[in-house]
């Protein structure tokens, strides 16, 4: 706020032209200031937003997510977008990322919400020592049932509750509980308001009863023991007497003055003395809250969560304990904060943007649980569902970079050169070099006009590229399978189909001998009724289809009207698992499933 009286008598003493100068300054400054601090508030609501391609993601699937949330970080709608992929880069979208110099997408292999998703309340966290009429005012202070206890160090110790508080209140009838709690005199004075006349306030009070002298003298003799903490008023002879019975602590209530005389004896004695303004019965009440924490605290089998696990996979947890609140430490053991049951029902979906897919089998895992924004997709109409319509953008093209390019231009945003190789790289590899019956006249338009921005070659490029990809001699048998692959359910069937390309004979030669044994040890695996995997020559424009499964043989049959021979059937111009191997399989299955003609 500005203080216009105190602008106005400054400006007074220069004349108009410096004056305004001075005004002008000033304002400007607080619309600085009021700049600053809205935008620091817009940082701090602006919502994440995953754009994610399909497990096992190819080509197209990384560089249009790269490419789209570019898109969407141009628009500024004040959410922040990020690039991320749900499984390992192939060889092939390696190359393409080194050589346009762009890293790898965020690893996202799981959308579900986190407990660092969850409102974590930042409790302090306290010293095993402090009292509990302490602990118990902080929780009242705080709101909280449940205080965490930490070392020096912020590493958790251990919990205690309200519960524990009250338990070990009702509970506390032994006298000898104060000293076998080791209590601080720290702890004694604090919660008795007290001051210590005699003693060293940083010992502990560790031996004895806790003793209230009603008695006479001649009576408390008998059952006043070394060490023990006696509680008494200003009656001299009572003091005397706990002093020379070996007491190892007078406490005097009502605020009584303490003779020199009983401080010098006490003293003598190893006798602390301490004096404090309130009444024998409110002693006796707190006496026993002076305990620290640790002597109640729970230290054994700790439900703790780390800021990374998935609420999904801690909710029964949560709701099977007695406990309310959880402490969250991250993967030192240090202590970040606490959350309850309560926190599940408020908590905020990951938000995420899906690209080149629409299924739920071939999503990220737990998309059933995430907020889908938009999809944008040029395969067949899928299973996945949403809980609130979206944005859905789905067109006949081959390659969803075709489509991003094309939203690129609609609004109006200029593709910067890197990406627009990632696009024209993606329609390269979706449409074979153009040579898919999946390509079209928009996707060869794109990539000619995406390869002058990246000042590119289509037909040079494409042939360096898919040589980088098909270079898989150091890779495992799952590489290479779940390098290209997606799982189909139609009815109740349900099948894989991996695959690879590659611009030679010999080399699919070789991956047929190296794939055949984990084409069997996979359907298995993952349960599933067949199992395939394409070896698409890009050059003679065919595939080699394996097959395994129990009904895999019928199912080629029925598609291309030819049965396999030993697990392999050889299809010349079939190139495309989206626009001729899966439409001929779900053809074969409808008709089967209906008894067709």
């Amino acid at each position: 706020k500005i203080k216009t009286e105190n602008i106005a008598n400054g400006v007074q003493k220069f004349p108009s032209a410096v004056r305004f100068f001075f005004l002008f300054r000033k304002i400007c400054a607080i619309l600085k200031t009021t700049f600053y601090l809205e935008w620091g508030i817009r940082m701090s609501e602006r919502k994440e937003v995953y754009v994610l391609g399909h497990r096992n993601p190819d080509t197209d699937s990384i560089c249009s997510a790269i490419a789209y949330a570019d898109v969407k970080n141009k628009e500024n709608d004040g959410n922040h977008y990020v690039a991320a992929r749900a499984g390992q880069i192939s060889s092939e979208t390696s190359y393409v990322l080194q050589r346009f110099g762009m890293r790898q997408p965020t690893y996202v292999n799981n959308i579900g919400t986190r407990v660092r998703d969850m409102e974590i309340r930042k409790i302090p966290g306290i010293n095993e020592g402090i009292s509990m009429k302490k602990a118990w005012s902080m929780m009242a202070e705080m709101n909280a049932v449940t205080l965490p206890i930490v070392d020096a160090n912020n590493v958790l110790d251990g919990i205690i509750t309200i519960n524990d508080i009250a338990t070990s209140y009702m509970e506390n009838q032994d006298s000898t509980m104060i000293a076998k709690a080791k209590t601080p005199y720290c702890n004694i004075l604090e919660t008795l308001e007290a001051k210590m006349l005699v003693g060293d306030p940083d010992a502990v009070f560790e031996h004895g009863n806790v003793v209230i002298a009603v008695a006479n003298p001649d009576v408390m003799e008998n059952y006043i023991e070394k060490d023990d903490m006696v509680i008494t008023g200003n009656r001299y002879e009572s003091q005397l007497s706990a002093i020379e019975s070996g007491a190892g602590c007078i406490l005097v209530c009502l605020g009584a003055e303490v003779s020199r005389s009983i401080q010098k004896l006490a003293r003598d004695n190893n006798c602390a003395v301490l004096t404090t303004p309130l009444d024998t019965y409110t002693v006796a009440h707190r006496i026993s809250q002076c305990m620290p924490v640790k002597a109640f605290m729970r230290t054994k089998d700790l439900v703790t969560f780390t800021p990374s696990d998935y609420t999904d996979a801690i909710k029964d947890t949560m709701q099977n304990t007695r406990i309310r609140d959880f402490p969250v430490i991250d993967k030192n053991g240090k202590y970040v904060g606490m959350i309850s049951r309560r926190n599940l029902l408020g908590i905020r979906k990951r938000s995420v943007i899906l690209v080149d897919h629409n299924e739920r089998s071939q999503a990220v895992e737990n998309i059933e649980n995430a907020e889908i924004l938009e999809i944008i997709d040029h395969h067949r109409i899928g299973s996945l569902e949403t809980m609130a319509p979206v944005y859905f953008r789905n067109e006949p093209v081959g390659c969803t970079a075709t489509i991003i390019y094309s939203i690129y231009k609609e609004k109006g945003f200029k593709v910067p050169p890197q990406i627009a190789g990632l696009l024209c790289s993606a329609i390269l590899s979706d449409t074979l070099m153009f040579r898919s019956p999946t390509c079209t006249l928009l996707d060869r338009a794109a990539a000619e006009a995406l390869s002058a921005i990246a000042g590119i070659d289509c037909q040079s490029f494409g042939i360096e590229m898919f040589t980088a990809g098909s270079n898989l001699k150091d890779k495992t048998p799952e590489e290479i399978f779940y390098q290209d692959y997606k799982k189909f359910e139609f009815g109740d069937v349900t099948f894989g189909v991996g695959q690879i390309n590659s611009m030679s004979g010999s080399e699919l030669d070789e991956l047929e001998r190296r794939l055949r044994p984990y084409l069997e040890k996979s359907c298995r695996e993952h349960g599933l009724s067949m199992m395939f995997f394409m070896l698409t020559n890009i050059i003679e424009e065919s595939t080699r289809l394996m097959c395994y499964g129990e009904s895999a043989d019928t199912l080629v049959e029925d598609a291309f009207g030819r049965a396999p021979k030993a697990g392999t059937i050889w299809l010349k111009g079939v190139v495309s698992r989206k626009k001729q191997l899966i439409p001929a399989f779900i053809d074969a299955i409808s008709k089967e499933a209906g008894g067709g003609v």
